[in-house]
C-alpha cells in the first residue's frame, strides 16, 4: 500500500486498523491523528497507509501500555517533535552547534517517552506483586485445609 494512493475511505482504515470508525473521528477530532487527506465526491473522508500506520501504533501503545488519551498525546507529541528534528537532520544541518541542539532535543523526547513506559513498567510490577502474594497466601490456606481433620 503506497501512500500516493489517498484512497482509503474511514471503514477501510478502521478495518485495517482493527477499530471502529467512530475511534478515528474522536482521535481526529482530540489531535492524536490528522485530519484526513481529503475529501471524496459525496463527502467521504480518505486516507493513506501512513495514515492507518499510525492508527495502528496509537492503538497499539494505548493497549500495551493502558495509556490514557493525554499520556497517549504526550507519546504522539514527543514522537512528532522527533520525527521533524530527524528530517531536519536529514535535511543536512551543517552548523555544529545545531546538530548538538537537534540530539540534545531529541534525548529530551526520548527520555519523556521512557520515563512514561518506565512508570508503566513499574506499575505492572507491583501488581504482579501484589497478586504472586495473594497466590501465595490462597495457596498457604489450601494446604491448611488439607491438614484439618474432616468435619461431620
Amino acid at each position: 500500500m503506497s501512500d500516493e494512493a489517498a484512497d482509503l475511505r474511514i471503514g477501510d482504515v478502521a478495518r485495517l486498523a482493527g477499530t471502529t470508525p467512530r475511534t478515528i473521528r474522536y482521535y481526529e477530532e482530540i489531535g492524536l491523528l490528522p485530519p484526513p487527506r481529503g475529501r471524496q465526491p459525496g463527502a467521504h473522508r480518505t486516507y493513506a497507509a501512513s495514515d492507518v500506520e499510525r492508527l495502528t501504533e496509537l492503538l497499539r501503545l494505548k493497549s500495551l501500555l493502558g495509556l490514557s488519551l493525554e499520556e497517549l498525546r504526550g507519546m504522539v507529541e514527543a514522537e512528532d517533535a522527533r520525527a521533524a528534528l530527524r528530517r531536519e537532520w536529514q535535511d543536512g544541518v551543517d552548523d555544529p552547534v545545531r546538530r548538538r541542539q537537534i540530539l540534545a532535543e531529541s534525548d529530551a523526547h526520548l527520555s519523556r517517552q521512557l520515563e512514561l513506559v518506565r512508570r508503566r513498567r513499574d506499575e505492572i510490577a507491583e501488581l504482579e506483586a501484589e497478586l504472586q502474594a495473594r497466590r501465595r497466601r490462597a495457596r498457604q490456606l489450601a494446604r491448611e485445609l488439607d491438614h484439618e481433620p474432616a468435619r461431620d
